[in-house]
């Protein structure tokens, strides 16, 4: 039903800055949102999730105090913006969503019905 595009990827340098959007064919305000990122030989993680309400957003650890997840509700998209980036931080970036979903402490994938089609991410010196 969802269908959800990434776009803001790119190449950047250590320490630069990045802003992901997700854009959604539906009201994507009914939805919780997760950010995940799969790097080569890695397995899937999450990055960051907000809730549907707009009330709660969690982090993973690795990513806290240098990422933001937010809500641009006009435009009916979900950002991930991404500060002093980091080497590890070179992925593919993923946003996925769950309807009338939350946002736990542990950004899960099983829990998020639609996905977009990914955007790279390389850090590079």
């Amino acid at each position: 039903q969802l269908q959800l595009v990434e776009s803001g990827g790119g190449l950047v340098q250590p320490g630069g800055s990045l802003r992901l959007s997700c854009a959604a064919s539906g009201f994507l305000l009914d939805y919780g949102v997760g950010w995940f990122r799969q790097a080569p030989g890695k397995e899937r993680e999450g990055v960051a999730c907000i809730s549907s309400s707009g009330g709660s957003t969690n982090y993973a650890d690795s990513v806290k105090g240098r990422f933001t997840i937010s809500r641009d509700n006009a435009k009916n998209t979900v950002q991930l913006q991404m500060n002093h980036l980091l080497p590890e931080d070179a992925a593919v970036y993923y946003c996925a969503a769950e309807y009338l979903g939350g946002c736990q402490r542990r950004i899960a994938m099983q829990h998020f019905e639609y996905w977009g089609q990914g955007t790279q991410v390389t850090v590079y010196s």
